[in-house]
């Protein structure tokens, strides 16, 4: 099989490359947009959202899009579903993960835009035309709309990432009811990649996904990269698209938490040097302990505390590797906690975020730095 992912600035991955169909589309046949999906079953799912993407009203849609199904080891017929929906389909053998499936279906995709799509999303038919319009009025490099619950869809599943010194990422308006909090444009950061529209610049300046974190806060590490490399976002909130969250592996499942617990340690040591870690090392303690109470709030004590073990290797490596934008990072996310303070001071405080401030202080000049 010939391996297509020299095509594409992804960096060496074995997996990738030899996973990647043989039938791409020539780079010369430049859409404007790919679509990537990736999937584990759930063939409902997967209908649901193709279904979804057959309504989009952008000009021209059936022959300016591509959609690409990156099936992740599925047992049932998600891969020949979305052939029947005419995506073209990678197959993995097994489950890599959710960044290595991204990765390669940004490796195969043809477009100057590339929209990551979680495969239990549902859009408003105007989100991809409003995405597309917003960044491309604005110059953004990366742009992301309002998502609600399906379940009920008078509240916010997410709007876009905020991330704190602590290294714990929230997903702003989580749980909270739709309001004009959260109905203006505003420059962002960080896109979660439940629905979000980047440019391929991105990927060949910065790279593809960290494969090394599996599934969960790899999109807030690509997140910070862009940010210290700076590239900025828009968050486009008449954007509007419906999120059923973590169906694959099921919502505030053991799997979640020990995911986030470990990639918020890696996080963490990917970015920050050790004397910049040494000066923020109360807010980092507070948050690192507090996400595991989150855990054990939810039944899932046990399986934060796995994560955090777990992550204490690939931690441990990362520290000793050169970081020249550690400096720039812990800025970042200086600026990040107080736009989170701000946030949270209009809704009220989420528990998490009281107990957070409340130990730490929520200037960045905090009593410990006094000391």
């Amino acid at each position: 099989m010939q391996a297509h992912a020299s095509r594409y600035h992804i960096g060496r991955d074995e997996v990738v490359e030899e996973y990647l169909p043989d039938d791409s589309v020539p780079r010369s046949v430049r859409l404007p947009v790919s679509i990537v999906i990736p999937t584990w079953n759930r063939p409902d799912l997967l209908e649901t959202v193709l279904a979804s993407l057959g309504r989009q009203t952008l000009t021209d849609f059936q022959t300016s899009v591509e959609v690409i199904v990156v099936d992740n080891g599925s047992r049932d017929n998600s891969a020949a579903l979305a052939e029947t929906w005419g995506a073209r389909v990678i197959r993995f053998p097994r489950n890599f993960g959710f960044a290595r499936a991204v990765n390669a279906g940004i490796a195969a995709a043809t477009a100057e835009w590339i929209l990551i799509l979680n495969n239990d999303v549902t859009l408003a038919p105007d989100y991809l035309t409003r995405l597309l319009d917003e960044a491309l009025g604005s110059g953004a490099d990366f742009a992301t709309g309002k998502i609600l619950m399906a379940d009920d869809r008078q509240t916010l599943e997410g709007s876009f990432d905020l991330v704190s010194r602590g290294g714990y990422a929230w997903r702003c308006g989580y749980g909270h009811r739709d309001s004009e909090l959260w109905s203006s444009p505003r420059s962002i950061f960080w896109a979660p990649m439940t629905a979000a529209l980047f440019h391929r610049r991105l990927f060949d300046s910065l790279g593809a996904l960290d494969a090394g974190y599996g599934s969960y806060y790899e999109d807030v590490d690509f997140g910070l990269r862009c940010a210290e490399a700076g590239f900025r976002g828009v968050y486009v909130p008449n954007a509007v698209a419906v999120h059923i969250g973590s169906a694959t592996l099921g919502k505030r499942s053991a799997r979640v938490y020990y995911w986030s617990a470990r990639n918020q340690v890696l996080l963490i040591a990917k970015h920050l040097d050790l004397p910049t870690i040494l000066r923020g090392i109360w807010p980092i303690l507070v948050g690192q302990s507090l996400a595991l109470m989150a855990g054990a709030k939810h039944g899932h004590f046990f399986a934060s505390a796995l994560g955090k073990a777990a992550a204490l290797g690939p931690a441990l490596r990362e520290l000793w590797r050169p970081k020249p934008r550690s400096a720039d990072a812990y800025r970042i996310l200086e600026q990040s906690e107080r736009e989170i303070r701000a946030l949270q001071t209009a809704l009220g405080f989420d528990l998490y975020w009281r107990l957070y401030f409340a130990l730490t202080g929520w200037r960045t000049g905090a009593w410990w730095h006094r000391l």
